[in-house]
């Protein structure tokens, strides 16, 4: 399965810059809910989601998806990378 990467970066409570992906099926890259995806992934964190918008969650590139990252799809819709600042 071809996955699209988004690249996306939020300013936490704290002040530090949460960075991670957002990682969608390919034909499923409406950036609405791609948007969505990462607002339920920063509510389980604890964090509001209203500040994240398309203008902190872009589009990157295209690559093929791991085995983990299928099953976080089949079973939500959406995979999260966390990258930086995610703890």
């Amino acid at each position: 399965m071809q996955i699209a990467v988004f690249d996306t970066y939020v300013r936490r409570p704290d002040g530090r810059t949460m960075h991670f992906d957002i990682l969608v099926p390919n034909e499923g890259r409406d950036p609405a809910a791609v948007v969505a995806h990462g607002r339920a992934y920063l509510s389980g964190k604890g964090i509001s989601g209203e500040a994240l918008t398309t203008r902190e969650c872009r589009f990157c590139h295209i690559e093929a998806a791991s085995e983990a990252v299928l099953r976080d799809i089949e079973r939500t819709g959406f995979s999260i990378l966390e990258l930086q600042h995610c703890d």
